[in-house]
């Protein structure tokens, strides 16, 4: 069995076929250094995978397995590792990722012709690839069709668990040799990060911890909660859907038990933001030019984005929470501290990087998949094409939006910016959503001095605005050819 993104016992499609199958089930994970060289250090994902694995080996350990886990190069790794152990075949669950697709072809071949089997099954997702499609048998584009016919497919087939506890006996200790045990940070090449200040829990414990905390507590509130950044609404368990500490069919199928009534639009909502997950993998498939940087609408590839020094010197700005409006600089200083961004910032900074700074989607994409802890190649092309309008489903080129409003309506009090920016909090509620629309008395007595303590702004709204509706003109015009194009009979 070889384990990479489904760090449980319970509930692993691939672990119970191969328990099912075969007399003796040796596990194994493999920290591909084909990954992890292009990461940063100090990295909470590989700390995370790190704690979640000294779990799981104790969990294995318990039922007589072992976790042999090695640091290496996977594809020639998970290959000499079978043959060394004399296996016939290697059990794993899908990764449609563009670099996971290509490693297992490679582990595929290497296997097939040392004569070893690969089997790979549906985990990550409650529907996958052409699971769910449209009548005439195409994939969909527009999400909302999708989410019906997403419903309309599920029944307990798809949410019924895979019963791993009744097969464990079959789980055998790999070789002494091989048994090298979780190895140490550090020897992997990485550093200690904040994980454990941020009390992210980690291994099948932390998402069953945090999955009844959000049952418990907040899932029947979530469709009221959700937009609120300094309010505990989310469920926070995005980093152990990435890592499959969780099982996809459990969180679905609580919510649409919940849900189905009718009665509970709190878990309908959540469930809805699941089925996006499921409808970016979809996508991904089907279009796997998006994984090449292309825009899913090709007539947005022709739009010139603000590039040179200048262009730069702004998104330095971005990243760096110094743009000078405060939602937007409290998002990013969210995700650099923390890794995590709430869903309605991720919006907000997104639209700003497009739509106020003129940059390009891919900057904001690329940043994101070096910082968040719960990064998914899907959903973060996915969602930064429906900010940028070139996606599938995604918000119209025209629509912008406005940092200021955005922060006067999710976040009234100031709270979540006063958080991150506690240089601005004694400022009033209604300051401090825009400092440089406050008098400078109030300015000097909540001790704050623009271009000082507090950047001014590096765009005027309104402004650009107006640029990008100049630089999107293309996308009309396109559209426009389009439908004065005379109709093949």
């Amino acid at each position: 069995m070889w384990f990479r993104r489904d760090l449980r016992i319970a509930d692993n499609a691939a672990l119970y076929h191969a328990l099912r199958s075969c007399r003796e089930v040796v596990c194994a994970f493999v920290f591909d250094t084909a990954i992890l060289k292009g990461l940063p250090k100090a990295d909470r994902r590989v700390e995370f995978i790190r704690e979640s694995l000294a779990e799981l080996a104790r969990d294995l350990e318990e039922h007589g397995g072992s976790l042999a886990v090695h640091h290496a190069l996977a594809e020639e790794e998970l290959p000499r590792l079978a043959k060394e152990l004399g296996v016939q075949a290697v059990f794993a669950n899908r990764d449609d990722e563009p670099a996971a697709l290509d490693r297992d072809a490679k582990v595929f071949g290497a296997l097939a012709n040392a004569g070893i089997t690969f089997h790979a099954y549906k985990d990550r997702a409650v529907f996958e690839r052409d699971e769910v499609l449209t009548q005439s048998g195409g994939a969909f584009s527009v999400f909302t069709p999708y989410r019906r016919a997403w419903l309309a497919k599920l029944d307990d087939f798809y949410l019924k668990p895979y019963p791993v506890e009744h097969y464990l006996d079959t789980l055998v200790r790999a070789p002494e040799a091989l048994r090298t045990g979780v190895p140490a940070l550090k020897d992997l090449g990485f550093e200690k990060t904040n994980l454990s200040e941020l009390e992210i829990p980690t291994g099948a414990s932390g998402g069953t911890k945090l999955f009844e905390e959000f049952f418990d507590k907040r899932i029947d509130r979530y469709h009221e909660t959700r937009d609120y950044p300094g309010v505990r609404g989310p469920s926070y368990l995005g980093i152990h859907l990435r890592f499959g500490t969780v099982s996809i069919r459990e969180l679905a199928g609580v919510a649409h038990r919940l849900s189905h009534s009718g009665a509970n639009q709190g878990a309908a909502t959540w469930l809805g933001e699941l089925i996006w997950r499921d409808f970016f993998f979809q996508v991904l498939a089907h279009h796997p030019e998006v994984a090449a940087g292309k825009s899913f609408h090709p007539e947005y590839d022709k739009i010139v984005w603000h590039h040179g020094k200048h262009a730069d010197a702004l998104f330095d700005a971005w990243c760096e929470a110094r743009t000078g409006y405060p939602l937007v600089d409290a998002a990013m200083a969210q995700i650099n501290s923390t890794g995590y961004m709430h869903n309605r910032l991720r919006m907000v900074v997104a639209s700003f990087l497009c739509k106020d700074l003129g940059l390009d989607w891919r900057r904001g994409e690329a940043y994101f998949e070096r910082h968040l802890n719960d990064f998914e190649f899907s959903s973060n092309n996915g969602n930064w094409q429906w900010a940028a309008g070139s996606g599938c489903d995604a918000q119209p080129w025209f629509r912008i939006f406005n940092p200021v409003t955005q922060s006067e309506r999710f976040d009234p009090e100031g709270k979540f910016i006063r958080r991150y920016l506690p240089q601005l909090a004694n400022l009033s509620d209604t300051a401090i959503h825009a400092p440089w629309l406050a008098t400078p008395v109030e300015l000097e007595a909540a001790g704050v001095r623009l271009g000082e303590t507090y950047p001014k702004p590096v765009v005027d709204h309104a402004l650009a605005r107006e640029r990008t509706l100049e630089r999107y003109a293309v996308v009309k015009e396109q559209a426009g050819a389009k439908a004065r194009a005379p109709r093949k009979k």
